[in-house]
């Protein structure tokens, strides 16, 4: 697979550095991204640019979006030179975003109107599993597509998973973002216990690790509320995001999430003072703002 040509919009946190390893595992690249300085970037690398996304379809054999919220989704794939516009029959749409599930059927159902394929896969794993290139994808779609993509999803993740048919990958990722946002919330206050009591949080986060609470979150965001280090990996603005999708995909389906509910709050507060840009462990500022 590694003859066909991939095009990418979306070159941020997460966007730039699997795009990178796309193209170190031989893939030819076309980039689109409103900012201009990382097509720059990766077109010093090996990449081509492309005006718009339209033109980007049109010389793909398979567009892969990761932007940041479902009208940014539906602009490029559906905007005035949007990715249907110009997608190629049998062409292949992959959507990486962390959109609603609803949204992403209309998505998919407007490509394969224009004769394309459409999966959804977002991802979890942060900025370092981005650069590392051990994401989890989650995907939703056909099985015989998502076996055709294979070699792609090998170079930018070690667990990928076909959960369902179309809007099944964003379920699955939007059940991700409740587990994590929960266990922050947690880890944030079992280590603002341990320092309100006079205990080195440090210490504890090491027992912890040894035991049933450990995580890869109490691990890397445990470090990172210990350094109080909030430089984003995941931003707190697009994680109260999911947390809006998770709000009203559970308000849809007819169930109750009371601690998603109340993390969703955490994250409009410390959106809504400001710190929107901080790492999404920065909840843990939170508790010490309340102490």
């Amino acid at each position: 697979m590694n003859h066909k040509t991939v095009g990418w919009i979306g070159l941020g946190i997460m966007g730039k550095p699997m795009a990178r390893n796309v193209m170190a595992a031989g893939f030819p690249l076309v980039v689109y991204n409103r900012s201009r300085a990382p097509v720059d970037e990766l077109v010093a690398e090996g990449a081509s640019p492309a005006a718009t996304p339209r033109e980007l379809a049109q010389r793909s054999d398979v567009v892969v979006t990761i932007v940041s919220d479902t009208p940014d989704v539906e602009a490029v794939v559906l905007g005035p030179d949007g990715v249907a516009s110009g997608i190629r029959p049998g062409s292949v749409f992959i959507d990486m975003s962390t959109i609603s599930a609803e949204a992403e059927r209309r998505v998919a159902d407007a490509i394969r109107a224009r004769g394309g394929r459409a999966l959804d896969a977002p991802v979890s794993g942060g900025e370092q599993g981005a650069v590392a290139g051990t994401l989890s994808i989650m995907a939703g779609g056909d099985q015989a597509t998502f076996d055709e993509m294979a070699p792609l999803f090998d170079a930018l993740g070690k667990n990928v998973v076909l959960i369902g048919p179309s809007g099944a990958g964003q379920i699955a990722k939007a059940c991700n973002q409740i587990v994590v946002a929960l266990t922050i919330q947690a880890v944030a206050e079992a280590l603002a216990l341990a320092q309100a009591c006079g205990v080195d949080p440090g210490r504890v986060r090491s027992a912890l690790l040894g035991g049933f609470a450990q995580s890869r979150i109490l691990d890397v965001h445990g470090e990172r509320m210990i350094a109080a280090n909030f430089v984003p990996g995941f931003k707190s603005s697009l994680h109260r995001k999911d947390m809006r999708i998770v709000d009203a995909t559970a308000r849809d389906a007819g169930v109750e999430l009371p601690g998603a509910s109340l993390v969703l709050e955490r994250f409009n507060e410390l959106v809504d003072r400001g710190d929107g840009e901080l790492d999404h462990a920065a909840l843990r500022t939170l508790i010490a703002q309340s102490a």
